[in-house]
């Protein structure tokens, strides 16, 4: 279902994070909170069946909570017939009254970009996209395989297992990033290709030999990581950091380490739907990502943060550095 106007181009948000000290922009959105409206202003109420935009459709959704923050209402979404990975908080101007003049545009608006979509073509999964780099801060025009959008088939998706102790990884991400105001200071290590490199060892030490399939599925994981992550897997509050850290000859992949890759499997279903691959070679791929999951959960001490830090002290260190 995936687009810029979601996922990881939101400013998600989830339950507070113990232990974490709070920053100067919490404080100042704390004082913006100190009266919110009752629950009874709020345009929408919670359990409330309503259409949500999500890309360039429309979807029916209910709304399981309810926040006032930064003087906005947002509302956390679940899309109906879809997995709970979706879930995702969203703004009012994403959201519709659930009317019978409302499900006529949801018709249309959907059928509009069905019909649109049955006109491109679809790329393989393992295809290198033209040019290794995106432009800093900038989509690719060109890049199809992140612009396609369209309503995605249920039994169509990579049904991609993403263990409980990384989805406690993604809310912690999200709760520092988006709640705490702090970011993952970089250059990381181990980065995405250090983490990659690993896997493979791992697999030539357990197997004994290097299946060619394997090789080729890490590579296009890191191309898909290298396209994606400034389409669609930064929070807002992580631009401005992307645009001083990733200059134009390099790739994402050797900067950012396993908090963005582990944020990538949460868009991969939506991605590989137009990848138009054999259902035989899609199972196997999807062994072998959930076989990837589960290293990337047996090494989670060794390849993600415990704790982020305040933008101040990463500007410090870097003043220290320059100095």
């Amino acid at each position: 279902m995936g687009s810029s106007k979601s996922g990881f181009n939101d400013d998600s948000a989830s339950e507070s994070y113990g232990g974490a000290a709070a920053t100067e922009s919490d404080t100042e959105a704390d004082r913006d909170d100190e009266c919110p409206p009752s629950l009874e202003s709020s345009p929408y109420a919670e359990e409330e069946k309503v259409l949500a935009f999500h890309s360039l459709h429309i979807y029916e959704a209910k709304v399981k909570k309810i926040e006032y923050r930064l003087k906005e209402w947002r509302y956390y979404v679940h899309y109906l017939g879809w997995s709970k990975n979706w879930d995702e908080w969203v703004g009012v101007d994403r959201l519709m009254k659930y009317t019978d003049e409302n499900l006529q545009k949801q018709r249309e608006l959907n059928n509009k970009q069905d019909a649109e979509k049955t006109t491109k073509p679809s790329r393989a999964y393992y295809a290198k996209p033209k040019g290794s780099n995106v432009p800093r801060g900038k989509k690719r025009k060109n890049d199809s395989i992140l612009k396609e959008k369209g309503a995605l088939p249920l039994e169509k998706l990579v049904n991609i297992q993403i263990p409980p102790t990384l989805k406690k990884q993604l809310i912690d991400d999200c709760e520092f990033v988006t709640h705490l105001g702090k970011l993952v200071r970089l250059p990381r290590t181990p980065s995405v290709d250090d983490i990659l490199k690993k896997y493979l060892d791992y697999r030539l030490k357990k197997d004994g030999m290097m299946a060619d399939s394997v090789g080729e599925i890490m590579k296009g994981l890191r191309c898909y990581f290298d396209k994606a992550l400034p389409v669609m897997l930064l929070y807002k509050s992580e631009r401005q950091q992307y645009e001083e850290t990733v200059a134009d000859d390099i790739d994402p992949s050797t900067i950012y380490g396993a908090e963005h890759l582990l944020r990538l499997f949460v868009k991969l279903p939506e991605l590989l739907v137009y990848a138009n691959i054999e259902e035989e070679t899609l199972r196997e791929l999807q062994q072998k990502l959930n076989d990837f999951l589960k290293f990337l959960q047996k090494n989670q001490s060794l390849f993600f943060l415990s704790a982020y830090h305040a933008r101040e002290e990463i500007e410090t260190s870097t003043n220290n550095l320059v100095g």
